[in-house]
C-alpha cells in the first residue's frame, strides 16, 4: 500500500511539474499517466481499508466531479451535454477550492498534421475553459496547453482509441 500511495504521488507531482513548465510540448518530459495514478491513489487498499483522496487533490476533482475529462467527435471542439454536464461538475468542485488552479489539456487523435492537432487540441482545451468561466469559474485559475497527437491516451490506430485521444484533461494544478 505504501509503495503504491508513493508511487500515485510522485506521478501526480511529475504531471504538476510538467505542466508548469510552459507552453510549447516539445519542451516537456514524457506524459505521465497522472489519471491513472490519482485513481490509484484514491482507490480502495489492497487490506479492505477505504483511502480518502486529499481535498483540493486531482484524486479528489476525479472522486467528485466523475472525471477530470471531458471528450470530442472526431474534428470537432464542440462540447457534448455528457462533457458540459462533467465541466459543470467540475466548476462546482473548483466553486469549493478556491485557491486551486486547473491546467486545461487539449488533446486531439493522431489523424491529421501535427500543426493541425496542436491549434485543435487548443480550441479544445479553450472550449473547456471558457465554459467553466461562464460558470463563473475566474479565467485567472485556468491556463491552458495543446498536446496535439503528441500525448495519446491510448495507442490504436482504431475509432476506440481515436476516440479517446480526442479530449481536453483538467489538471489540478498552478497556472500561469
Amino acid at each position: 500500500m505504501r509503495m503504491m500511495t508513493t508511487t500515485a504521488a510522485i506521478g501526480v507531482l511529475l504531471a504538476t511539474a510538467a505542466c508548469s513548465k510552459g507552453d510549447r510540448a516539445a519542451d516537456l518530459p514524457p506524459p505521465v499517466d497522472a489519471p491513472a495514478a490519482a485513481s490509484r491513489a484514491a482507490a480502495p487498499a489492497a487490506s479492505g481499508e477505504i483511502a480518502t483522496a486529499t481535498p483540493g487533490s486531482q484524486a479528489d476533482l476525479v472522486a467528485s466531479a466523475g472525471s477530470d475529462r471531458v471528450l470530442f467527435d472526431y474534428d470537432s471542439v464542440e462540447l457534448s451535454d455528457t462533457a458540459r454536464l462533467t465541466l459543470q461538475r467540475q466548476a462546482d468542485w473548483l466553486r469549493r477550492y478556491p485557491s486551486v488552479t486547473f491546467t486545461i489539456e487539449g488533446h486531439a487523435d493522431e489523424r491529421g498534421t501535427r500543426e493541425y492537432n496542436l491549434a485543435l487540441g487548443d480550441r479544445r482545451a479553450n472550449a473547456a475553459k471558457n465554459f467553466l468561466a461562464a460558470q463563473g469559474v475566474a479565467t485567472a485559475r485556468l491556463r491552458t496547453i495543446s498536446y496535439g497527437k503528441e500525448r495519446p491516451e491510448v495507442q490504436g490506430s482504431d475509432e476506440g482509441g481515436y476516440a479517446q485521444n480526442r479530449r481536453a484533461v483538467s489538471v489540478v494544478g498552478p497556472a500561469s
